[in-house]
């Protein structure tokens, strides 16, 4: 029997209502440049969206909302290169939403990077034709991209006629809930022939005036040497050529489309129009440009490896084609052209609009997987935070505080961008939207920036490229955030939100925030202990030099260590650590009721609203919020934290409140899978399981109902891959060592994965029991690994096999951080 490819997504038939879906996961990208799976001949027409993005290309246009003024900045669909339609004789241009389709099929190979596309239509004359077309965006040559379509006609001889070019009339307008504010972020300047096959188009965004060059090279190879006529083809803000050969039954026509895309962002150009017209007169042609291009992603697959094999129950075929799947796009949104970028990733990657292109905190669950096997790319995605840093200071002062405040969704300079309305679809309305109190942004860029250093020893970074002024600030505005009581001698921050989301202030009140939110708490304790711990690793020259330029004296120092020392974290008397101070008095929520009235609970606020109610008066979260601790932090280390404020954390305590929180979360965000995959997988494993298989299937299944087509959700996919090596292969770095404490299912058989620590690419082999870590060939010096107690010093070329002293004790897994 034939084993499944598990490196290709198929999708056959034409769906309509899954159009965006499918374009969205077909999105092909090289970290610079992104297009959306969008079928060539199509235009923004509710069915279809082709979306071209450069990465950090923003723009900001103002509306007035329901009687407020509102200013949006936004990733800017950029002209569309796709643009290709093909025609039979007198027909219309071909479109599947409108024609006879026979047979239509979309395969993304993510071995090879490239997506294919057959479609076979009958015409209003009966005559059959056949198209296949396949795409890339070129991984190496960052301004790059191709189409090949190759036309068969069956049955039919006649006149085919191909119309190619950019259209630079698009606009932003693949969010519903955005399409009644202004889209139109593009100015088209110029439109020319650069050469007999070549059109280029320039155009500047409205405000930013980033200038941006979109040109395309389109070549026809003829059966029998047929003539090629070619014509111009134009229209306002649109430019291309008109082609048209003579075809008899059973040949074939090819059509090669070479683009470039350029940007007044990029390093190492004079201007764009000229950089774009030089790249395609010296472009090679479309097998050898994919040639190139597929070589470089073998490269990166053998770098990126993790399979699973053998197993009396070897993880489903479907299972390891939406983990390569989820791999997949994250390796194409953050490459090595990151490195000159400045762009910070956005949320939901190069694939559309949704949130704007905004970046969050998904880096907390990016990182991992890149900082283990690329970590000058999670270098170069913390370097866009150190660079917005003044911006972070400009925020603290206007809130009234010290040190550094970042963004809850930052942009192209670092201010807040979050919304201050949104609508309910469900009842009409506008709402306030307070989400930018989500502070704990900069406790996640904090925590980052540490478990950077701890696995790549990189105190440069820390030294020379601002990373300590990064950590030092944010702990100044923790501190400052918080506000002494006497009357319990504690320490309090206030007005905050949590990871929730959910809750976004106390009932009837009209102050936006909760007070004491658990997370955000016992991170900024974690956050203060490292800011001390981190002017100990530094040389005295260099924490003298930054501590004077920071004006960070002893005495704010002492401060930060009676924070530190009496942070009020909220205990509920049975253990459960409280999601915010009062949390436990609001009433719980009749969820059984509710799933029985309208089945998925993913978006209860919105229900709830609609309903004449409020999600803040229960007990209910959208995600994850307090299991966000046991998914940073090992037990031990929990309980270290909490134990150095005086609370304790009996062993009794862990199940037990993620079992309270369990009971009350509704999912709706693809990050709470992830986090409760995490907590679950050592003592419950099966559940956790369900829930990992929950995370995988995330977006190719669509699970938020709708969500996928506005752009895949970057951190959850991400998120899938480090479950697998870091929670299953329990890999982490803590103390100079490179960690296993595998909880990876035996009868999975074996998980293989590749890893770089300190510089030494490593090999491990992992088991319910057992790790084997082999360190390639080279000169340097050992590194450390270790299983349990059991440490070894690994030589290149050596290979050592560690075997777990015990089982595995039930409590929730941990990172760890050291």
């Amino acid at each position: 029997m034939t084993r499944p490819d598990t490196w290709t997504l198929v999708l056959d038939g034409w769906d309509p209502a899954d159009e965006g879906r499918r374009e969205a996961l077909c999105t092909l990208a090289n970290g610079y440049l992104g297009t959306r799976g969008a079928l060539p001949e199509s235009s923004a027409d509710g069915v279809h969206y082709p979306g071209t993005y450069a990465a950090g290309v923003f723009n900001r246009l103002s509306d007035v909302g329901d009687g407020v003024a509102v200013e949006n900045e936004s990733m800017v669909n950029l002209p569309n290169w796709l643009d290709l339609r093909v025609a039979v004789e007198d027909e219309a241009w071909l479109d599947v939403s409108a024609g006879r389709v026979l047979e239509h099929r979309t395969q993304l190979d993510t071995a090879r990077g490239v997506l294919h596309r057959t479609t076979r239509f009958v015409d209003g004359a009966g005559r059959h034709t056949r198209l296949h077309q396949r795409r890339f965006v070129h991984r190496e040559r960052r301004h790059l991209a191709g189409l090949h379509t190759s036309v068969v006609a069956e049955d039919w001889s006649g006149r085919l006629t191909v119309a190619s070019g950019v259209d630079g009339t698009v606009t932003n307008s693949g969010v519903a809930r955005y399409r009644h504010l202004s889209g139109r972020h593009l100015e088209v300047l110029a439109t020319e022939e650069t050469a007999d096959d070549t059109v280029l188009l320039t155009a500047a965004t409205t405000q930013s005036r980033h200038r941006v060059a979109v040109g395309a090279r389109t070549r026809v190879t003829a059966p029998a040497d047929a003539p090629v006529v070619r014509a111009p083809d134009l229209a306002p803000g649109r430019i291309g050529h008109r082609l048209t050969v003579g075809v008899r039954a059973g040949e074939t026509v090819e059509i090669e489309k070479i683009a470039a895309v350029v940007t007044s962002r990029d390093v190492a150009i004079a201007e764009p129009a000229l950089a774009a017209a030089g790249l395609l007169a010296e472009a090679p042609g479309f097998e050898e440009l994919l040639a190139e291009h597929t070589r470089s992603w073998a490269r990166l697959w053998h770098r990126c490896r993790i399979e699973l094999v053998d197993g009396e129950q070897p993880a489903s075929p479907t299972t390891v084609r939406d983990l390569r799947l989820a791999g997949f796009h994250v390796l194409q949104t953050v490459t090595r052209h990151a490195l000159d970028l400045d762009a910070g990733l956005p949320a939901r990657g190069l694939h559309g609009e949704a949130y704007r292109g905004h970046v969050f905190w998904d880096e907390l669950f990016v990182l991992p997987v890149l900082v283990l096997r690329f970590p000058a790319l999670a270098r170069a995605l913390l370097l866009y935070r150190v660079r917005r840093l003044d911006a972070a200071r400009r925020a603290a002062r206007a809130a009234g505080h010290r040190g550094a405040m970042y963004p809850w969704q930052s942009g192209s300079d670092g201010r807040e961008e979050s919304q201050r309305l949104h609508l309910n679809p469900l009842s009409g309305r506008w709402l306030p939207d307070t989400s930018d109190r989500q502070r704990h942004v900069g406790l996640a860029i904090a925590y980052d920036l540490w478990q950077y250093v701890q696995a790549t020893g990189d105190l440069a970074f820390l030294t020379d490229e601002g990373g300590a002024e990064v950590l030092l600030e944010v702990a100044r505005f923790f501190a400052d955030l918080a506000e002494h009581d006497p009357a319990d001698d504690r320490f309090h921050i206030r007005g905050v939100m949590g990871p929730d989301e959910y809750t976004t202030r106390y009932p009837g009140s009209d102050r936006p925030g909760i007070d004491d939110n658990a997370y955000t708490n016992v991170l900024t304790v974690w956050v203060l202990r490292r800011a001390r711990e981190l002017l100990d690793l530094l040389p005295p020259s260099r924490r003298e030099a930054l501590t004077a330029a920071l004006d960070l004296g002893p005495t704010e120092l002492r401060h930060w260590r009676e924070v530190g020392e009496r942070m009020a974290v909220p205990i509920h008397g049975d253990g459960v650590i409280s999601q915010f101070a009062g949390y436990r008095d609001l009433p719980d929520l009749d969820w059984d009721a509710y799933r029985r009235r309208y089945g998925d609970l993913q978006r209860l606020d919105r229900i709830l609203e609609a309903e004449g109610r409020s999600v803040d008066d229960y007990q209910a979260s959208k995600q994850a919020d307090v299991l966000m601790l046991f998914y940073l932090f090992s037990a031990d280390e929990l309980r270290d934290l909490l134990g150095g404020l005086g609370y304790a954390l009996p062993p009794e305590a862990i199940p037990r409140t993620i079992d309270h929180y369990l009971a009350r979360t509704a999912h709706g965000s693809t990050l709470s899978a992830l986090v409760h995959a995490w907590v679950l997988a050592r003592a419950h494993r099966e559940e956790a399981l369900d829930h990992f298989d929950r995370v995988v299937r995330s977006d190719v299944a669509d699970l938020q109902g709708g969500t996928t087509a506005e752009g895949v959700h970057l951190g959850a996919m991400a998120g899938a891959v480090d479950l697998v090596q870091r929670c299953f292969a329990g890999v982490e770095t803590r103390g100079d060592v490179l960690r296993f404490n595998p909880h990876w299912p035996g009868r999975s058989g074996v998980l293989e994965l590749t890893l770089q620590y300190r510089g030494r690419p490593l090999t491990a082999r992992v088991t319910d029991r057992e790790v084997c870590v082999a360190a390639d060939d080279g000169p340097g010096r050992p590194v450390r690994v270790a299983v349990g107690d059991e440490v070894h010093d690994l030589w290149p070329g050596q290979t050592v096999r560690l075997r777990l002293p015990r089982a595995p004790s039930p409590v929730p897994a941990g990172r760890g951080t050291g």
